[in-house]
């Protein structure tokens, strides 16, 4: 016999529909280089690859990537986890996260804003629509150049569920799928 649903607070859906997995988004602006911690993204297109992605307008982030137009944003691997969640817990108002949290700034190819060193994957990106930033803090960028380290093959990327709760990936399971 399954067990009767009981009501969600409206404020924890989020915590159900979590996109994907904890990334940290780089930008830089006037010479000044800023991470921070993200995981409200989605994918919206495949070729171009098109990332639409929630940042708050009190984010220093925010007006980075408003100002810049630009970002790469960094996939880490559980091992980065602590440095992840106190990157998402100081502003970089007042901090330098790269030295403070010991991450390395590795230039792009054709954005301004630094790769990660020690992530998995970077994309850099180009924002390509801010339209609904001033209303949902949205924004819709296209990765322009794609870097992932082949040398790990089965990374365990982290999943935010909420109030200091991450899940990490796991096993992989293939399902038939349609063929194109």
């Amino acid at each position: 016999m399954k067990a009767a649903k009981q009501t969600l607070a409206l404020s924890s859906v989020y915590r159900l529909l979590e996109p994907g997995p904890v990334v940290l988004v780089a930008t830089s602006h006037k010479g000044r280089a800023n991470i921070m911690t993200m995981s409200w993204h989605t994918m919206i297109d495949f070729e171009p690859p098109i990332v639409g992605c929630v940042i708050s307008n009190r984010d220093f982030t925010f007006g980075l990537l408003k100002a810049s137009r630009e970002c790469t944003i960094n996939i880490p691997t559980v091992e980065l986890a602590a440095k992840v969640v106190r990157c998402g817990n100081t502003t970089g108002r007042t901090v330098d996260k790269f030295k403070a949290f010991g991450l390395t700034p590795t230039p792009a190819s054709h954005v301004a804003a630094p790769l990660v060193a020690e992530c998995y994957a970077s994309l850099e990106c180009k924002l390509i629509d801010a339209r609904l930033a001033t209303k949902y803090n949205f924004f819709i960028l296209e990765v322009v150049k794609a870097w992932i380290d082949p040398s790990r093959k089965n990374p365990r990327t982290i999943h935010h569920r909420g109030r200091g709760v991450f899940m990490v990936a796991g096993r992989t399971i293939r399902l038939p799928s349609r063929m194109k």
